[in-house]
């Protein structure tokens, strides 16, 4: 395998990780310096500072953004999400990455992303209704269903897409199921919606593991994050015969040795609110390095750096979370031959099934839950067998072929437009 990722001796930011990766298919595609520039600058982005009256009456004042990295596959595409430490480098990060995962799954979307500086955990419904509306509203001069259509992500839902999209339709007159998705079926959101980025972790790590004759059977899965993706992947591939030994929220996780029974897991942390007491106590850090055949981070970003990468112990990892690994770890997991199944490639389960969403609000015609499931089958296999392929040709990791056959569509798809004027 070539070692394409670089080092580096101090701790990126999750941009100066897109950077750097974007600059290695850069190189190794022989881009055009002006492409390049291209690629590495957002379309648009706004940024928005609004008031909010919360319940004691007091107004606050927050501070939200939304990026457009790159259109030119088509309209915008990407989550919103509520979260204390975020920033506007984070959401320019993110919406490039979005780019990347639309192409690689040949999805006519370009990348974008939102979201507001706020700790969710702290407000009331109220509250975060009133902070929705309000920055529904502020967005509303650049998002659109043909131009930009948000999606939920972490710490928002459905209902949030519901209050977006009831916003958005009210200031039009008339309703816009198709402004955003991830919205309750009862509105027009699609069926098997919240399943999907977890479905498609787990279809995307059956299909390497049949690669590398890794039989899923007993094997031994550690999951970090225990969210919507974490919790569902973990379900499905205990469905798949694996024996999930450990998982984990942002609190801590639990671990057992002879596996983990998921359903009665997520009944738990829906009862109690966390993961502590279901099973034996195991922090995020000692998790990771957990002896395994299948690692899965499906939380924050830059989770797997130089610092903890040489320990990490496992066959197979799949980037169910955003840039969960740096490039520096990304070299080391290499030299310790570690199959990777990138993000923009792993977690993309969820975006598919919200184009699905869009395009059938759209058409005002809804499929039944069977044909969506078959159809996110076809897209992950499909994508997954397209990377795999490029890998093999290049003689590269999955991230790079990854990130070749993103940015390749993206560039065929810029040359096709030319520059205008």
């Amino acid at each position: 395998m070539a070692k394409a990722q670089l080092a580096s001796t101090v701790a990126l930011s999750p941009l100066d990780t897109a950077h750097k990766q974007l600059d290695i298919v850069a190189d190794r595609l022989n881009l055009d310096p002006g492409l390049r520039e291209v690629l590495r600058t957002p379309k648009r982005e706004l940024i928005v500072h609004f008031p909010v009256r919360m319940d004691d009456g007091r107004i606050r004042i927050f501070e939200g953004y939304r990026v457009q990295h790159n259109i030119a596959r088509g309209p915008a595409k990407g989550g919103i999400r509520y979260h204390p430490n975020l920033c506007l480098d984070d959401v320019r990060a993110l919406a490039m990455w979005m780019t990347w995962k639309c192409a690689v799954v040949g999805i006519p979307f370009g990348g974008a992303k939102g979201g507001v500086v706020c700790n969710p955990k702290s407000m009331s419904k109220g509250e975060l209704e009133r902070l929705t509306r309000r920055f529904a509203t502020e967005l509303s001069i650049m998002i659109g269903p043909e131009s930009d259509i948000p999606a939920p992500d972490m710490n928002t839902n459905a209902q949030i897409m519901a209050w977006f999209m009831d916003t958005y339709s009210m200031h039009k007159g008339y309703s816009v199921p198709a402004i955003v998705t991830g919205k309750p079926i009862s509105i027009g959101g699609s069926e098997g919606r919240f399943e999907a980025t977890g479905i498609g972790v787990a279809i995307t790590i059956r299909e390497a593991a049949t690669r590398l004759g890794t039989p899923l059977q007993n094997a031994r899965v550690a999951v970090q994050g225990f969210g919507n993706v974490g919790s569902v992947a973990a379900l499905y591939l205990q469905n798949l015969g694996c024996r999930v030994i450990a998982i984990s929220d942002s609190q801590g996780g639990v671990f057992s040795g002879e596996g983990l029974d998921i359903r009665e897991a997520m009944r738990y942390k829906e009862a109690q609110g966390q993961l502590d007491g279901f099973a034996e106590r195991i922090s995020n850090a000692d998790l990771l390095e957990l002896p395994c055949d299948v690692l899965v981070p499906a939380a924050m970003e830059d989770q797997i750096t130089a610092e903890n990468a040489p320990r990490i112990n496992t066959k197979l990892l799949a980037e169910a979370a955003n840039g969960p690994i740096t490039p520096e770890a990304d070299a080391i997991l290499a030299e310790k031959r570690v199959f990777l199944l990138p993000d923009i490639l792993a977690n993309a389960g969820g975006v598919t099934v919200s184009y699905f969403e869009w395009v059938q609000d759209l058409q005002a015609f809804f499929w039944k839950e069977a044909e969506i499931k078959a159809k996110l089958e076809s897209v992950m296999v499909s994508s997954f067998n397209d990377v795999y392929r490029m890998a093999q040709e290049q003689g590269t990791d999955m991230r790079l072929a990854a990130y070749m056959l993103a940015v390749r569509r993206v560039t065929e798809a810029i040359a096709a437009r030319g520059i205008y004027p």
